[in-house]
């Protein structure tokens, strides 16, 4: 079962509007307070998790998802090919083409990070895959760990907007991975060059890599050759290894 390269990536990322422009005429203090309230409002955005990161002790979660609050600020879309978004208290990513992708991300920033989540097939062919992203630059760079339904589990990489495999060519398949509609808890750690991917406690893949070193956190889900994968994730949690 291999994981096929040059499908096509999408994602989305939350967040917010930038403020609106002042007309002109206002008077300078006016426009010093709002230079000054935008200032803010990006470096806390930007500088949030590496702030976290100073203050939380090893073991200590950065960051913790339960999507009971559909306005915690994940995205939330629905089109022809896809959709995503809060559902049941839980975040529910559907590819209904096939060969195609999604990512949802935490809105953050981190470097080392181990991530964890629970993910369940609500419907759809157990060809599938889905799981956690690490590193996440943009589109076109971060670090994946995917399992599928059917068993099968790899660690790879989007560099440039080309999708490898690292440490394998192929997923490989493992009988620890419950298959069909069971929940999986699924862990990726990002520590240093150091990639690990862990299903219900069990450590499957390790491998190296030194292209990214930080990033945001998210989710994962995509189709091979049918359409119509359909996960739930819930209790998503970013701890500081």
């Amino acid at each position: 079962m291999a994981f096929k390269p040059g499908v096509c990536w999408s994602s989305i990322s939350p967040n917010g509007s930038s403020p609106s422009g002042r007309r002109s005429g206002e008077k300078k203090t006016t426009m010093k307070i709002i230079r000054a309230l935008v200032l803010t409002f990006f470096l806390t955005a930007c500088q949030g998790a590496w702030i976290a990161g100073l203050v939380t002790r090893p073991g200590q979660a950065l960051y913790h998802e339960d999507f009971s609050n559909p306005h915690s600020g994940w995205p939330q879309a629905t089109s022809s090919t896809s959709s995503m978004g809060y559902q049941a208290e839980a975040y529910r990513m559907v590819v209904k083409a096939p060969l195609s992708d999604l990512q949802a991300v935490s809105g953050q920033s981190y470097g080392d990070v181990r991530i964890e989540v629970d993910a369940t097939r609500q419907a759809g062919p157990v060809y599938n895959r889905f799981g956690l992203v690490c590193r996440f630059e943009d589109l076109n760079d971060f670090y994946f760990f995917a399992v599928s339904s059917d068993g099968y589990y790899a660690i790879g990489k989007i560099k440039n907007g080309v999708t490898s495999l690292l440490g394998q060519e192929m997923m490989a398949y493992s009988a620890s991975i419950l298959q069909g509609g069971e929940p999986k808890h699924l862990r990726f750690d990002c520590i240093g060059n150091t990639l690990k991917g862990y299903v219900n406690g069990q450590t499957l893949a390790i491998t190296e890599d030194a292209d990214f070193s930080s990033g945001d956190a998210g989710l994962m889900s995509g189709s091979y050759n049918e359409g119509g994968v359909d996960i739930s994730f819930d209790n998503f949690v970013v701890y500081k290894p």
